[in-house]
């Protein structure tokens, strides 16, 4: 459900396409979160012994995986705000963290904080059904879930931001964002179930 609201932003509060792309980047970070989460509970085996070696992984897995995957998403960030963002008033691509900055400003001030409550609540949902729900917890390593999060978000975004320039280069037409969202949806989706499919088999 949360994957259909950019199509009202597009549609009731007139979002271009840096703004789409823009909160798409924002739950890389949310999925980024969820993931430590998922780290930080996951109990794979029935030996005590076994145990205590990925309680003791943990320690190490989790800092690096922050360190990683919180570079991974600046450098995505500083991609997506400098080269998507407004212009500056030369006409060329604007300070990518002023316009990190004003974006994250807006969420008080415009609706943007209800499109991005709800990404935030659709993961968390998906935490507790999905891999806590079905156990899921019980089949993931650390080893597992420090690289489950890269093979969705790369796919996924290199999508996005390609279709993003086309975009814009197009005009960013209502239609053609709303096709935009639609290629999210699907790709997501498809990606969503084969990382649950994974986690289906065991460790």
């Amino acid at each position: 459900m949360a994957n259909l609201l950019p199509i009202f932003g597009v549609i009731y509060a007139g979002w271009d396409v840096f703004e789409i792309v823009a909160l798409y980047w924002f739950e890389n970070v949310v999925i980024g979160l969820v993931n430590v989460l998922k780290i930080i509970t996951c109990c794979p085996g029935s030996h005590r012994s076994a145990g205590t070696a990925i309680e003791i992984s943990k320690l190490f897995k989790i800092p690096f995986f922050t360190i990683h995957y919180g570079g991974f998403c600046f450098v995505h960030g500083i991609f997506v705000f400098g080269l998507l963002g407004p212009k500056n008033k030369e006409g060329g691509h604007g300070d990518p963290f002023e316009n990190m900055g004003h974006w994250f400003s807006s969420f008080v001030n415009t609706d943007v904080i209800w499109f991005v409550l709800a990404i935030v609540a659709s993961h968390i949902f998906s935490f507790f059904k999905n891999y806590i729900g079905e156990n899921e917890y019980t089949r993931s390593t650390p080893d597992k879930l420090m690289n489950a999060p890269y093979g969705r978000v790369v796919v996924l975004h290199l999508a996005i931001i390609g279709g993003g320039f086309i975009v814009q280069e197009l005009g960013s037409s209502v239609g053609m964002l709303i096709l935009l969202i639609i290629g999210k949806i699907i790709i997501d989706a498809k990606l969503h179930l084969r990382s649950h499919q994974k986690l289906k088999e065991k460790p």
